[in-house]
């Protein structure tokens, strides 16, 4: 299904997951993955909390169920990710490093394909762009910087880990997997920006030395996690 094409991407073509340059058609993707336009309405309501730079309050979103809440869940991890390294390069930590610019900056990529790969496949079932909350977050702190990162890189991996079991088309299934070794591929690269090479295995505090697995989070438990870097209100009801 995949091919390599010349062509950029327009308004009917979008990213593969897997790499920049290859370009997977949306319709041919609807198809592929089983997509229907019956995906039911998206509850957004009004929440109290005002952005102070438009007056405006940011809504609640909710996910939605079924496979459609999920890949809704999987596009509201990547639209906080995307907008986190966005900020990262827009605005570098005091001392980067001119390989850690250019990491950061591929990092940064991927999330954006990811991001707009599951906006194009999700079609109007998607839900709205959400207002990130960075307050809390020094951007020109590289500690701060690369420990956020590894934050978000942990959760996105164990987000995906345990929404696995909840995907019924076997086709989203396939593309969450292809996604989540990237996202641990990520992680992984974080962890060396931030210690100093040693002999001890560097993913010790999330993969279980006993089974040899990485964690798995329930969307219950990831949502909860993540409320704090954004201001929209998110609900769901995905199991």
């Amino acid at each position: 299904m995949l091919t390599q094409q010349n062509e950029k991407p327009g308004t009917d073509t979008l990213l593969s997951p897997e790499h920049p340059s290859m370009i997977l058609g949306r319709r041919l993707f609807l198809r592929y993955a089983g997509y229907t336009a019956a995906a039911g309405t998206l509850l957004v309501t009004a929440c109290g909390k005002t952005d102070l730079a438009t007056g405006v309050s940011p809504q609640a979103v909710d996910l939605g169920t079924g496979d459609i809440g999920i890949l809704n869940y999987a596009y509201a991890l990547e639209q906080l990710e995307a907008a986190f390294y966005t900020q990262v390069i827009a605005t570098p930590y005091s001392g980067m490093s001119a390989d850690e610019m250019t990491i950061l900056t591929e990092i940064r990529d991927h999330e954006i394909i990811h991001r707009d790969f599951f906006k194009a496949a999700i079609g109007s079932a998607a839900i709205m762009g959400l207002t990130p909350n960075f307050g809390a977050i020094n951007f020109n702190d590289r500690t701060s910087v690369l420990t956020t990162a590894r934050t978000f890189e942990d959760l996105g991996v164990s987000a995906y880990n345990g929404a696995g079991k909840l995907i019924k088309d076997v086709n989203y299934l396939l593309l969450a997997g292809k996604i989540v070794s990237v996202e641990a591929r990520h992680a992984a690269t974080i962890r060396d920006l931030l210690s100093a090479k040693t002999a001890a295995f560097a993913g010790d505090d999330v993969v279980a030395p006993t089974t040899g697995l990485d964690g798995a989070l329930m969307p219950s438990a990831v949502l909860a996690a993540a409320q704090p870097f954004v201001q929209n209100r998110i609900t769901a009801n995905l199991g």
